[in-house]
């Protein structure tokens, strides 16, 4: 493999002040991906009761509709991007979704809003797989990790940003004002990142036969690496998790703990003055919730494995592995509390323990091949991730809810069960992590 790897030259790191804007910029732009996509899910039960959706209609427009076309886009837009510019494709790409985003808040019924949704899907399969191969040649191979984890932190603050932004706007002028005020930012940041992002392809003298790995040969290149297929195996199992329960955490509030969350919101405005509806408390708690743990969970996921994996490589596996195990004992307590308060505080733990696996896992995925085949790793990582995480998570848990709801529970306790089989179902990603953790070593190439 190190033979392999260098018939093609790789560049050198960015100097640390250019790496740091890179890197922000990146990050920003994650955030915006993820605010577009997470917003939807705030607005999901005031969106189910103004176009008449069952569940499983809420869970195809927060996963399935937007995660098909992201998933089978993301290959080939990952092989333009090991030949082509990386910064034009990511820029193109901002674009694209901020605009169908907008779009979002003009659909008058499911279907309009379903299309407008997959649109966002096309624009933002265009972001992480050329970000990932971007950010692995401005960081060294030690601070990997930590680079990606840096750039991960934009799921837990897009999702903050998504949610309490989404939640007030929508109390406060309706869910189809939340979609455009979401939107209309990513079209700046497309400018900026075209514009100013540095593209390290472009100082390497690029030889006429120098094309880069065919489909075939990076396919080729990752059959053999039983490792990629089982923490995709485990980060997918994850992601359903998250996704499916992200989709629903408003409604389930709304549902089983109106009375709770009404009280509370009264406190809150006899304290300061500021009066917030049902949609616009919970998505501000959520978001901060979700925004501050999730970026501690990981941060930390890239510091412990970055640190840890310098004298034992299985780190970058083994400490998901076991972050994914304890997160389930306080979720399910959270979920059956009578107390809004308790299960608000004891989520924080499992969101944590959720958000560690981003970096240690993409960084993992980009080591196990030649830097001329990262961003194709990274799109089909991305590929098994989304179509079963985010193609399922939330279709799973709006299909279990709508199925216990007509065996005759109430919407509010078929959902509480839906995203509690879920949960403990997303045990078994330890399989995939420790999996991956045993040929680990012998398969990394850089």
């Amino acid at each position: 493999m190190a033979e392999a790897a260098s018939e093609h030259p790789t560049v050198p790191p960015l100097a640390a002040p250019k790496r740091r804007y890179a890197l922000t910029v990146l990050l920003v732009i994650y955030i915006l991906n993820f605010l577009d996509r997470q917003v939807v899910n705030i607005l999901a039960e005031p969106i189910k009761l103004e176009l008449g959706l069952a569940d499983w209609q809420v869970g195809v427009l927060t996963g399935l509709a937007f995660a098909l076309f992201y998933t089978f886009l993301g290959l080939p837009i990952a092989r333009l991007a090991e030949r082509g510019n990386r910064v034009k494709i990511i820029s193109v790409a901002v674009a694209i979704w901020s605009l169908f985003t907008m779009a979002c808040g003009l659909a008058t019924n499911f279907v309009q809003l379903l299309l407008a949704r997959i649109g966002v899907g096309v624009g933002e399969a265009g972001c992480t797989p050329p970000a990932h191969s971007l950010i692995s040649d401005y960081a060294p191979k030690e601070k990997r990790a930590s680079a990606l984890a840096f750039y991960s932190l934009g799921i837990p603050l897009g999702s903050l940003a998504g949610m309490a932004l989404g939640g007030l706007i929508a109390d406060a002028y309706g869910w189809r004002a939340a979609f455009l005020v979401a939107g209309a930012p990513g079209v700046l940041m497309a400018l900026l990142a075209w514009f100013t992002l540095p593209e390290p392809r472009a100082d390497r003298p690029k030889e006429p036969t120098d094309t880069g790995p065919t489909l075939g040969d990076a396919a080729r290149e990752l059959r053999g690496k039983s490792a990629f297929w089982w923490i995709a195996f485990g980060a997918a199992i994850n992601a359903m998790v998250s996704y499916g329960h992200i989709a629903f955490y408003g409604s389930f509030y709304m549902r089983n703990h109106t009375d709770g969350l009404a009280a509370i919101s009264q406190n809150l405005e006899n304290l300061t003055g500021v009066a917030l509806g049902p949609i616009g408390f919970i998505g501000l708690v959520l978001g901060i919730l979700i925004g501050i743990f999730g970026a501690i969970g990981t941060y930390l996921g890239g510091f412990i494995s970055d640190h840890v994996g310098r004298k034992d490589a299985r780190a970058y596996t083994l400490v998901p592995a076991i972050a994914s195990v304890l997160s389930v004992p306080p979720f399910l307590w959270a979920m059956l509390t009578p107390s809004v308060s308790l299960s608000l505080i004891l989520l924080t733990i499992p969101v944590l323990l959720n958000a560690v696996w981003y970096g240690p896992i993409f960084a993992t995925a980009q080591g196990l091949v030649r830097p001329q085949t990262r961003a194709t790793a990274s799109a089909l990582l991305l590929f098994v991730i989304n179509l079963i995480g985010l193609g399922l998570g939330p279709l799973s848990v709006g299909l279990l809810s709508d199925s216990f709801s007509a065996s005759g529970m109430d919407v509010a306790e078929g959902l509480r069960w839906a995203i509690i089989v879920v949960a403990v179902f997303g045990a078994t990603s330890l399989i995939g992590f420790v999996m991956a953790s045993r040929k680990l070593r012998e398969q990394l190439v850089s």
